[in-house]
């Protein structure tokens, strides 16, 4: 990702999660991250990495279409279930109650501009 102040590209892990046939990445930490920030001051726009480069763009879920990416997300990255308020057996309403708290991103191709972020 590239810093939004620096603008030098910082590289970091993140958990891809899929539902519904769409991938999605989610900020286990909440919404002021420095991850989310840079994300947002690029457009959405970043380059992931897993055995190739990918251009994508990442587009902000809407709140109340998150809980369900949520659930699925917390079943693929226990690294991150320390972080969440939630179990694994919480109700959907629990996840809902939640879903303001970690911005959840639908991941799509996109083109680059010279502003791109990089993730790995």
């Amino acid at each position: 990702m590239r810093g939004r102040r620096t603008g030098r590209t910082i590289w970091f892990p993140v958990v891809l999660t899929e539902f519904e046939d769409r991938r999605y990445l989610v900020s286990m930490l909440g919404p002021h991250t420095n991850w989310v920030r840079n994300l947002k001051a690029a457009q959405g726009q970043a380059v992931l990495r897993h055995g190739r480069r990918e251009q994508v763009r990442l587009t902000e879920v809407a709140t109340e279409q998150r809980a369900p990416i949520l659930w699925q997300y917390l079943r693929v990255a226990p690294g991150a279930r320390p972080h969440f308020p939630v179990g694994l057996d919480a109700a959907p309403a629990d996840y809902e109650r939640i879903a303001a708290d970690y911005p959840v991103f639908r991941i799509e191709p996109a083109p680059m501009s010279n502003k791109s972020a990089a993730l790995s």
